[in-house]
């Protein structure tokens, strides 16, 4: 032991918490090994192990600060630690070991990879060392709150989950939200006699606690304010903000176990104000429709209705806004007569799978006929163009002999080169004509034949995309939507009740119909394609595309 030693006295310094920052740190008794082994080599005098398992990212550590009032009572003058970040992960403790070397009351920080002394040299690697710790701290959080952020963008929750779910790793740095099989549909029953009207908030614990026997994962009771949690936690209808208080919603990958419309209902019960989520998430035909009498938009909201038996029913009404004329006379239109009309139209356009392929059958005959036409077109297009090719190449040769002047090669130049791409255009729509508008027509019947059925059970987006393509004059009058039919769907409009009473017809009792002979009394039928001509560019070809 040399005499420089003999003078200082030693804590030894151990840290680790539990947070992310110090997964890869030993233990701290592996760090404490490590420490008196390197005491044992050098001789130094340790007065004192010091363990704590408290995170360096704020000031407040109990035993470190104990550590620093001991360094300022002379009691010790040096630190044995694993490393600089074990001490200080935030400016003001490194700021306070500093201050203690300049004061002359401590005298070294040991750690096995190098030994700091109160040098102007090694306090700046030292006080740098704790920055670098700083930053790394601080790029940590930073990555951390944006894989959060993007998780939540997936529809993943990234917080943590409330009653009824739990959190599935199903790969490294990649988890799931699956619903727990033991309290999920006992929070739906709960839900369920909450909307019942029969129950409060308070009367529904009482029966999951005593007649149910929910319990949480910890085996305790639900409590007053788990139980207001869960009836308020927009999480059971499929849809959640994050962060809380951003304005930031998200539809969810998880289940939902009640609807937005059941929510609200919940919401409304409880008294709440407002609404804990967006009203996008409430109304699906809202900024669709204009006001028949004043041209305003059409907007909506929603109203409960609470029966003598205590139950919530609610409705959705969509009215006129009165910003145009503050004195409009519309009344107000509920969301189930809207639907009805949408459906009432998609009715009128229904047409059996038989018309689909015998129409098919029409549109690819029609084809031929017009094929020896469109190639005729096509061959002379082509001419058309190699001839104004080697016009502009005649040009050059033209100027090169003088026989034009520069200006009249600049102008006649510039005509050819506009000749030609107006060629190059037309010469590519009729290659594309013939065979886009048999496959816009297969599109627009299949798009026919799916609709009711997407529109009943698609979401919103759905919704208001299959009401686009129906037509985009909606107007709302005397509490009816009218809805302006899209000019390529008239034909089908007209043809739909004929094909209908055909297959009505030739229907037997295991429900099959002859496809020939449906094309034949179809061929029979003068109203049916009887609007037909064999000119691919009229309304019947110029078909829309449909998805």
């Amino acid at each position: 032991m040399d005499k420089e030693n003999a003078k200082i006295k030693y804590y030894i310094y151990a840290r680790k918490s539990s947070e992310s920052e110090d997964r890869q740190v030993l233990s701290i008794d592996a760090q404490v090994n490590e420490m008196k082994h390197i005491a044992k080599q050098s001789g130094k005098v340790i007065l004192d192990t010091k363990t704590e398992a408290k995170s360096a990212k704020m000031e407040g550590r109990p035993i470190f600060n104990q550590i620093l009032r001991d360094i300022e009572d002379n009691k010790i003058q040096g630190i044995i630690v694993w490393h600089p970040d074990r001490l200080s992960r935030n400016a003001m403790d490194a700021a306070r070991l500093i201050d203690l070397f300049d004061k002359n009351k401590l005298q070294e920080i040991v750690t096995p990879s190098q030994i700091f002394k109160n040098t102007p040299t090694d306090k700046f690697v030292f006080s740098l060392l704790c920055s670098q710790a700083k930053m790394d701290n601080d790029n940590k959080g930073i990555n951390v709150k944006r894989g959060m952020r993007a998780k939540a963008k997936l529809g993943v929750y990234p917080g943590s989950l409330p009653t009824g779910y739990r959190s599935v790793v199903k790969q490294k740095g990649n988890r799931a939200i699956e619903s727990d099989p033991e309290r999920l549909p006992l929070v739906k029953k709960m839900m369920d006699l909450m909307l019942s009207g029969s129950y409060n908030a308070l009367q529904v614990r009482e029966i999951a606690n005593n007649e149910m026997g929910f319990r949480m994962p910890n085996g305790k009771k639900l409590g007053r304010t788990t139980i207001y949690n869960i009836f308020t936690n927009s999480f059971y209808c499929g849809v959640y903000e994050f962060p809380r208080g951003s304005g930031d919603w998200t539809d969810g990958t998880h289940e939902a176990i009640i609807t937005k419309e059941e929510y609200d209902t919940i919401q409304y019960m409880l008294g709440r104000k407002g609404r804990p989520r967006p009203k996008k998430h409430i109304f699906d035909f809202t900024g669709m429709m204009k006001c028949g009498e004043c041209k305003a938009s059409i907007t909506a909201e929603a109203k409960f209705k609470k029966t003598k038996v205590g139950k919530v029913h609610s409705y959705i009404y969509y009215h006129c806004t009165k910003k145009a004329h503050p004195n409009c006379t519309q009344g107000c239109i509920e969301e189930k007569q809207l639907v009805n009309t949408v459906l009432g139209t998609f009715d009128s356009l229904e047409i059996p799978p038989e018309f689909h392929a015998y129409a098919m059958k029409w549109f690819k005959k029609e084809n031929e006929k017009v094929y020896d036409e469109v190639n005729a077109v096509l061959d002379a297009q082509e001419r058309a163009y190699k001839a104004c090719i080697r016009k502009l190449e005649n040009l050059a040769q033209m100027r090169a002999d003088e026989e034009i002047t520069a200006q009249e090669y600049a102008r006649m130049k510039m005509e050819g080169l506009e000749r030609k791409v107006s060629l190059e255009t037309a010469r590519t729509k009729t290659g594309r004509d013939i065979d886009s508008w048999i496959e816009t027509g297969d599109e627009m019947l299949t798009f026919i034949e799916l609709a009711k059925h997407k529109f009943t059970k698609g979401g919103r987006e759905l919704k208001r995309e299959l009401i686009t393509c129906l037509g985009s004059n909606l107007i709302v009058f005397n509490k009816k939507l009218n809805i302006d039919l899209d000019e390529t769907l008239l034909p089908i409009q007209k043809v739909s009740p004929f094909v209908k009473e055909i297959k009505e017809r030739l229907e037997p009792v295991n429900n099959l119909v002859d496809q020939r002979e449906f094309d034949a009394l179809c061929d029979q039928n003068p109203r049916v394609l009887g609007y037909r001509d064999s000119n691919p560019d009229t309304q019947d070809q110029n078909l829309m595309s449909y998805h």
